[in-house]
């Protein structure tokens, strides 16, 4: 199996991760697992800046096979906010629920049609010889009104996917259709060949 660090401690995202590849003979671990304790200061302007600053700082640290991503929520309304905040809405010390419950707030009395929303995710992916590839996966929806479900992680609870929140369907259905799961598929393509 070959193991591929992932420029993260996210239990969410390590499992989500690790259920796309590991049938494909990949070990995703996490920075910790790898013996990593490090901050890395996301200061690039775009989800594709972000993830190439976490992966080069841990392939500089390793010399391994890294994966790194950034993702989050464009609320069309809010022209694309969260954005790259996405972690960070609400304050840097702000729990999930309070992040939501500040995107709902701001979105109070919008009409449905103007609630679209889409998580983006871009990766970068750097192989053991240090080349560099980037990927991006995107998943459309909207803007619920209130938290449903307890499934997922994040904005999960209220990012509409058809009719039931992220929260709402099953981790199958959602590492099947999400913004990381499309960004996945991209990369794995590039995998094999």
């Amino acid at each position: 199996m070959s193991k591929i660090i992932l420029a993260s401690n996210n239990k969410g995202k390590i499992r989500e991760i690790s259920e796309i590849l590991s049938p494909l003979g990949f070990e995703v671990i996490s920075m910790r697992d790898a013996g990593i304790d490090t901050d890395i200061e996301e200061n690039g302007t775009t989800f594709k800046e972000n993830a190439a600053i976490k992966a080069r700082a841990i392939y500089s640290m390793t010399k391994t096979a890294v994966i790194a991503d950034d993702s989050g929520l464009a609320v069309d309304f809010l022209n694309g906010a969260p954005g790259v905040y996405s972690h960070r809405y609400g304050g840097e010390n702000a729990t999930d629920e309070e992040k939501n419950q500040k995107l709902l707030q701001e979105l109070s009395g919008v009409s449905d049609e103007k609630r679209t929303a889409a998580f983006i995710c871009s990766m970068c992916y750097i192989d053991d010889c240090g080349n560099e590839h980037f990927v991006q996966g995107e998943c459309g929806g909207r803007i619920g009104y209130e938290p449903k479900g307890e499934n997922g992680f994040g904005y999960d609870p209220i990012f509409m996917y058809g009719d039931r929140s992220f929260a709402e369907i099953s981790a199958d259905e959602k590492n099947k259709v999400s913004h990381r799961a499309n960004a996945l598929k991209a990369l794995l393509e590039l995998l094999k060949g």
